[in-house]
């Protein structure tokens, strides 16, 4: 293996390591050290390869959030009908809690530092969105109210038992596993909510 493939294995490693404690295991504390003995490396290689622990945080997220973006896009830009659409995005953003069920908690935490993320989605795709659910509403397939209600709806739906996930589990005295089973069974439940028929 050459010394570039090797320094990509390393980064690549450092970064999964990181995502897994700080997405997966709600771990936001930890040390660059704690990270370094999690993925068995040195801990100078991430201030070598990252200069720092924050620098390699917002990387991982970066990513976390392009990843969801890219899915968004594509979903975005079909061709399916628009509960079709709804169906597919509410399924993969649950998706995304159970593989990172603590992103939601870390984004709300960053937000709550002042460390607002730029913009997700561009003001024509939303102008075309508001446009699309009037049109639902005309059919009589959704509620009739303001679009931006009905957004509000669905990410209420979606994002907060993830964003709030360790109080949840604390107060309703759930397990991990059960709060995932939970999380994987509200597709139907959500859509049921937004539309009639």
């Amino acid at each position: 293996m050459s010394n570039q493939a090797k320094k990509d294995q390393t980064q690549e490693l450092i970064k999964e390591t990181a995502k897994n404690l700080f997405f997966v295991k709600g771990k936001f504390d930890a040390t660059t050290q704690e990270i370094a003995d999690a993925a068995g490396v040195n801990r100078t290689l991430i201030n070598y390869y990252f200069r720092s622990r924050d620098n390699l945080i917002q990387i991982i997220f970066d990513e976390a959030q392009k990843v969801e973006q890219d899915k968004s896009k594509v979903i975005q830009n079909s061709d399916l009908p628009f509960k079709e659409k709804m169906a597919q995005f509410i399924e993969h953003s649950l998706s995304t809690s159970l593989q990172y069920p603590y992103l939601e908690t870390y984004i709300v935490s960053q937000i709550n530092k002042g460390n607002c993320h730029k913009r997700d989605i561009e003001e024509d795709e939303l102008k075309k969105l508001y446009k699309d659910i009037k049109k639902e509403m005309k059919l009589g397939n959704i509620e009739t109210m303001e679009p931006i209600q009905f957004v509000l709806n669905m990410v209420s739906l979606l994002v907060f038992p993830s964003a709030v996930r360790p109080l949840l589990m604390e107060n309703l005295m759930i397990s991990d596993e059960k709060f995932d089973k939970i999380i994987a069974a509200r597709k139907e439940i959500i859509l049921n909510m937004l539309f009639k028929n």
